[in-house]
This record gives structure tokens, C-alpha cells and sequence, in this order.
């Protein structure tokens, strides 16, 4: 054994490499997800020298260096505006970066030393912080402090329930199709490297002034291999919850996101929720009364479902889509219809639904996109007016200036909850 000195020797080298260690973690948090920097910060990179050196790239040591010599990392580069929201565990703020000048959403989730940072918040970073695609919220910047954890998003000016509000709940068809595609698109990304979104609903889907529609809110998101029973049941709104989940089941996959593209599918075109329940029970009779009560033909094993025994539902026969969703044509219901299937098994999944005859007619072009193109960056692609709209956003192109979605009609609403990632902002009655 060493001498006693030496014990004392490697106690004190251990102890400066878990110093180490732990303000390696920190700076690794601290690092920035989307680099996007104005010219004049270029140089202080080092990356617009005349001969750059192609054999030593810039080692990571001198790259986070270098970003928190500019601010990266750093609270005093962001300027709060003022708050669009709160919830259980955080705070979103609507900010200005320092550097780019362009607005931000800053999330400020607090830390308890007791618990440390809440599992939402750790599980958003580590899956956000590796997606990067055009219909998914981009996280540009991590700062990590003692007192709280704040996520630097991109600021969007509205959500898809807003601009439901904001067009009075008629949607341009044209428009929902445009919309529906963005959407599978950001969720084929996320299910294509196992990430289920799990809480998807009309709050969670944002939209910026271009009318690009983008996924946030991953606090309740799981990133799987292979499907597993170590889910909580406790997931997803009700209103957007597939009934499998509804009847207690823990064993899912990415169809749990499917059934949520339905009813938000069935609510851009109607302009109403489709299952509107208040309870798990009335829930349930809302689906089982549009869709049947399923049988071991349309549910394989749903008669040994002790909860579903229990509730005693009576046999409903399923009714047309059609009759309830009368805008949207054959190839619409036809999509609706898988989205809405009760076996898991046979329901669509994302990449087989952007594929799906429904979106045919938005051209060929729009599935060779880049993973980080808008859907917007294809011109003879546009939004159209929306019939009910109450201002003159999404006006034909020539008539009116720039997109201003944050226009809408509510002055204020606002949402706490526990994950909120954006809340409806502070917003004025257009005079247009």
C-alpha cells in the first residue's frame, strides 16, 4: 500500500480531475446548437482567413473558446423583451440576441439543487440538440447556471391554434395540405432516428411570418430503438391521445404520433376538435361513437382489454368521414382514415403518409428537399388566402407586403403548463 502521503497525493488528484470533469459538462452544455453568426464575428473564428489551414482545422478546446469570447453561452448576450408564458417548471421569454440582433424565445427552467433539472428539460436538449431540420424548432443556444437551465430557441409568431383562431376556424384546403406536409415531414425526421414526439397538438406546431410550420415542445419527447413497457400512459393531450394509450397500454411506438396527425388533420379541416373529451371514458365515447366500437377484426385483442371490458361501451357502427369533414376530398379521407386506424399495426406511419396520394398534387419536387429547405423554397409552392381569415395575411402574392402572422384578433392567451415551450404572445387586432 502507499505511504499515507501518497494516499493524500492521489485524493487530491482525484478530486481536480471531478473538477474537471464537471466544468467540462458544463461547458459542453453551454455550447451553442445552430451557429449562425453575422459577418463582423467571422474572423474572431477564424473562419475567413485567406488561406485557411486545411490540415489543422480548429481544434474544439479553441472553437468553445472562441464562441464564449463572443457570447455564446453567456445570459448578458440576450436581452429579455418581455414573457409570453409560464409553467410549473419554467418561464418563456421573448428575447433579442445581442450578436444577430434577430428575436429569440428564451426558456428559462429552474433548477431545484435538491432534484437538479427536471427530466423534461434534460430529455428536450438531448434530443433537440441533434435535430436539425426546417419543420423542427431550432435550439441555437444552451446556458447553464446555478439557479437555472436556459434553452435558446428560435422565435415563431404564432401556432397552428392560433392561426386557427386567426382565420376563424376556415382554413384554405389548399393551405391544410401545405400545413399537414410540413408537419410529416418534421415527424418522419424525428421517427426515421426513433424520436416520438408524444404530445403533439395545435400548441406545439409553430408557425413563423413565411408560414413555415415547425415542431417544438419535446419535454415529453423519448428517443427508442425498439418498442418497450417503460412508457408512462400518462402522455399526449387527451384531445390528440390514441386509444390504445387511452386504454392504459405502455407498449407503443411511433403510431402514437399517427393518431395525433389525424385529429390535427380532422381540426385544420373543420376547424373543430374531433374528439373533444373531457374524460378518459368520455374520450373513448367520442372516438368509439365516429369511429365503431372496435372488435377483434378492427382491434386484434381488444376483447381481453380489462378496461375496455369495464366501461361497457355500446356497439357503435362506424359513420362515414366523409359527412364530417365534407371539404376534404377522397384522397384527404382516404389519408384521414389511416391516420385513425385502431390497430397499430396496419395504421399509416409518417414516411408512408408524405407519400400518401393526398399530397400529389404539391408537386414531385417538394420530396427531394434538403432536411434544412423550407417547403417554401420551391416557388411555384404559396399559400393561398384563407377564407375566413379576419385580417389580410396570406393575401395572392403583389397585393399585399410581408406575411405578419402576429395580427391575430386575441390580445392575450396564455398557457401554463409544466413542458410549455411557447405560449401565445401579446398580440393586437389587425386594423387591416
Amino acid at each position: 500500500m502507499p505511504p499515507g502521503n501518497e494516499w493524500d497525493s492521489l485524493g487530491v488528484c482525484l478530486m481536480l480531475q471531478s473538477r474537471q470533469w464537471d466544468e467540462g459538462v458544463t461547458k459542453r452544455m453551454s455550447l451553442p446548437m445552430d451557429i449562425r453568426l453575422p459577418p463582423e464575428f467571422l474572423k474572431k473564428l477564424q473562419l475567413e482567413s485567406e488561406n485557411p489551414p486545411l490540415c489543422k482545422p480548429i481544434s474544439r478546446m479553441s472553437r468553445r473558446a472562441s464562441l464564449s469570447d463572443i457570447g455564446f453561452g453567456k445570459l448578458e448576450t440576450y436581452v429579455k423583451l418581455g414573457k409570453l408564458g409560464e409553467g410549473t417548471y419554467a418561464t418563456v421569454f421573448k428575447g433579442r440576441s445581442k450578436l444577430t440582433e434577430n428575436l429569440v424565445a428564451l426558456k428559462e427552467i429552474r433548477l431545484e439543487h435538491e432534484e437538479g433539472a427536471p427530466c423534461t428539460a434534460i430529455r428536450e436538449v438531448s434530443l433537440l440538440k441533434n435535430l436539425k431540420h426546417a419543420n423542427i424548432v431550432t435550439l441555437h443556444d444552451i446556458i447553464h447556471t446555478d439557479r437555472c437551465l436556459t434553452l435558446v430557441f428560435e422565435y415563431l409568431d404564432s401556432d397552428l391554434k392560433q392561426y386557427l383562431d386567426n382565420c376563424g376556424n376556415l382554413m384554405s384546403m389548399h393551405n391544410v395540405k401545405i400545413f399537414m406536409f410540413q408537419l410529416l415531414r418534421g415527424l418522419s425526421y424525428c421517427h426515421k432516428r426513433k424520436i416520438l414526439h408524444r404530445d403533439l397538438k395545435p400548441q406545439n406546431l409553430l408557425i413563423n411570418d413565411k408560414g413555415e410550420l415547425k415542431l417544438a415542445d419535446f419535454g415529453l419527447a423519448r428517443a427508442k430503438s425498439v418498442p418497450t413497457k417503460t412508457y408512462s400512459n400518462e402522455v399526449v393531450t387527451l384531445w390528440y391521445r390514441p386509444p390504445d394509450v387511452l386504454l392504459g397500454s405502455t407498449e407503443y411506438s411511433t403510431p402514437i404520433d399517427m393518431w395525433g396527425m389525424g385529429c390535427i388533420l380532422y381540426e385544420m379541416a373543420t376547424g373543430r376538435p374531433m374528439f373533444p373529451g373531457a374524460t378518459v371514458k368520455e374520450e373513448l365515447h367520442l372516438v368509439f361513437r365516429l369511429l365503431g366500437t372496435p372488435t377483434e377484426d378492427t382491434w386484434p385483442g381488444i376483447s381481453s382489454n380489462e378496461e375496455f371490458r369495464s366501461y361497457l361501451f355500446p356497439q357503435y357502427r362506424p359513420q362515414a368521414l366523409i359527412n364530417h369533414v365534407p371539404r376534404l376530398d377522397t384522397e384527404g379521407i382516404d389519408l384521414l382514415s389511416a391516420l385513425l386506424l385502431y390497430d397499430t399495426r396496419r395504421r399509416i406511419t409518417s414516411e408512408d403518409a408524405l407519400r400518401h396520394s393526398y399530397f400529389l398534387s404539391l408537386g414531385n419536387n417538394i420530396h427531394n428537399l434538403a432536411d434544412t429547405a423550407s417547403v417554401f423554397s420551391l416557388r411555384e409552392l404559396q399559400l393561398q388566402k384563407d377564407p375566413g381569415h379576419r385580417s389580410s395575411v396570406f393575401q395572392p402574392l403583389g397585393k399585399v407586403p410581408a406575411l405578419n402572422l402576429a395580427t391575430c384578433y386575441n390580445p392575450l392567451q396564455v398557457i401554463a403548463r409544466p413542458s410549455f415551450l411557447f405560449c401565445t404572445q401579446w398580440v393586437q387586432h389587425s386594423t387591416r
